[in-house]
């Protein structure tokens, strides 16, 4: 008797893990909210000592600003500007002034209206991995990135519905740089109809960013945003001419953008942690108010990208307490400016998809979701510290993204939930297997893993003895095998091909930062 019953529990085992490997359409696209009170690391009093310590960077040593607009704008509103030398001095009356311009909360809609994203509150938004220049695999070593594998990862996320933003992720080595954003667009609206990204550095690439999103949506572009776009400070206290382009264009057409200064304490600012954040709300609000500047009411993003220098090699630090310690207060600050806020989620120094990678990722991302991160950037995939995009470090983040999701749905607490009369059915030294509750339950009731294996060992070596990476690898192939691209009017599909051949032929050779 025990015998067979070991049988049939190791046949359903076996049935099951054959399951991980079908397509997530169990899983639906839905907009995530966080029910939880953020956590409130620090009292409100160091809060007010790190803004009154970033104004005094702002008034008394000021930053530089790489761009003749920029200047004109700040001179305009009463900043002391040193034309020569690019620098200029924030009044914190001005500063404060302009900030509060911008919107707590905002929209950015999809090619899919189904698919549009909120943005601020309590609200998050998981984005993939972005500026990787390197890809990796089970099948292969690390190399550089292509097209090929960029359109593999816009599919993918597509395909993964815990994503809310499409994109690739990957900077392709095998595309010229001077035309790369017009592939990257052209693969993202016609592999995706997810909220797109933007390329946002120097002037060009902005604009025909926007001049392509303008083939999608036509003339219902002037709503609510439909381009999310990134720029980092230079830090320490400088914005150079490539990011002030971006952020000036993205601006003038009132689309999202995410300022996000890069600071490895120790090396961009002080080593102190409080010095490095008092620095990131410096530069952050400078820029926030630079594009408030330029157009009042501009939806911006307060970003954080605060994390130290392992002393030893000079290189970042990932998934570490300091970065922990970061993202947590630089929500604080976002909060209390009344803007959105933008973290990162799968953040490691691992060069491989191992327990390193697990843990590091897991100090990143578990402090983002609780500090109430609007924007999760990176939230899948990352590796060696942001050098490289893993296929199957993409399935395990998925993984995390997934239970997430179901972590903050909740549990309902009712009458039937309770089951009491379940209880009193079973009684004393039965089990509940059988019982009506559980039957119409246990197949919907439990968070169901995508990778993670829960069989026994005998059964999982008769499997393969697979382990989780492994398991990764067969799913993203399975994912890749199973993709089709979500439906495109062939007219705007031919307005995005033409105009991104046109430009590619007029680009040839330009340099796009200063042209």
């Amino acid at each position: 008797m025990a015998t067979a019953t070991n049988q049939r529990i190791g046949r359903r085992e076996r049935q099951r893990e054959r399951r991980l490997e079908l397509p997530l359409s169990k899983f639906k696209f839905r907009l995530l909210q966080n029910p939880l009170p953020p956590v409130e690391y620090l009292p409100p009093e160091q809060i007010e000592e790190l803004h009154e310590a970033s104004m005094q960077i702002l008034e008394d040593i000021g930053m530089d600003f790489y761009d003749a607009e920029a200047l004109a704008a700040l001179e305009k509103a009463g900043a002391r500007v040193d034309h020569k030398a690019q620098h200029a001095w924030l009044d914190r009356g001005l500063v404060m002034e302009t900030v509060a311009n911008a919107p707590d909360f905002f929209t950015v809609r999809a090619r899919n209206p189904a698919h549009h994203v909120k943005i601020g509150k309590n609200f998050i938004t998981f984005l993939p991995m972005g500026g990787m220049a390197y890809v990796s695999s089970l099948d292969m070593e690390r190399r550089t990135g292509t097209q090929a594998h960029t359109e593999n990862f816009i599919k993918l996320s597509q395909m993964c519905n815990m994503l809310h933003v499409g994109g690739g992720g990957l900077a392709a080595q095998d595309v010229h740089v001077s035309v790369r954003h017009l592939r990257q667009a052209y693969a993202v609206y016609t592999l995706t109809d997810k909220v797109a990204g933007g390329s946002s550095h120097g002037r060009v690439m902005p604009q025909d960013a926007i001049n392509m999103a303008k083939i999608v949506y036509g003339d219902d572009f002037d709503g609510d945003p439909v381009l999310f776009g990134n720029v980092n400070a230079s830090s320490p206290l400088r914005y150079d001419e490539r990011m002030l382009g971006g952020m000036i264009t993205f601006a003038h057409a009132k689309q999202a953008m995410i300022v996000t200064p890069f600071i490895l304490a120790g090396a961009m600012s002080p080593i102190s942690i409080a010095s490095a954040m008092a620095q990131q709300n410096a530069e952050a609000l400078a820029g926030i108010a630079l594009i408030q500047l330029i157009n009042p009411g501009a939806p911006v993003v307060y970003g954080g990208f605060t994390t130290n220098t392992d002393m030893k090699t000079g290189s970042p630090a990932f998934g570490t307490p300091e970065g922990a310690w970061a993202l947590l207060v630089g929500a604080q600050l976002a909060r209390r400016y009344h803007l959105p806020y933008r973290g990162s989620g799968s953040l490691c120094s691992s060069n491989v998809p191992d327990a390193q990678a697990a843990y590091e990722t897991m100090w990143t991302m578990w402090p983002a979701v609780m500090a109430h991160t609007n924007v999760v950037m990176h939230s899948l995939g990352w590796l060696e510290n942001g050098l490289t995009v893993s296929y199957e470090k993409y399935i395990l983040d998925l993984e995390s993204l997934a239970m997430f999701h179901h972590f903050l749905e909740g549990f309902t607490i009712n009458k039937e939930t309770l089951a009491l009369d379940m209880i009193a059915e079973v009684g004393p030294g039965g089990h509940h297997f059988g019982t009506p509750h559980t039957q119409t339950r246990y197949q919907t009731e439990f968070y169901e893993p995508i990778v993670h294996s829960r069989i026994g060992y005998e059964n999982w070596v008769v499997n393969g003895a697979q382990d989780a990476v492994q398991r990764a690898n067969a799913i993203w192939k399975t994912l890749l095998a199973q993709y089709e691209p979500p439906y495109l009017d062939p007219g705007v599909e031919e307005g995005l091909r033409e105009y991104a051949q046109r430009r590619e032929r007029e680009l040839e050779g330009i340099d796009l930062y200063t042209g």
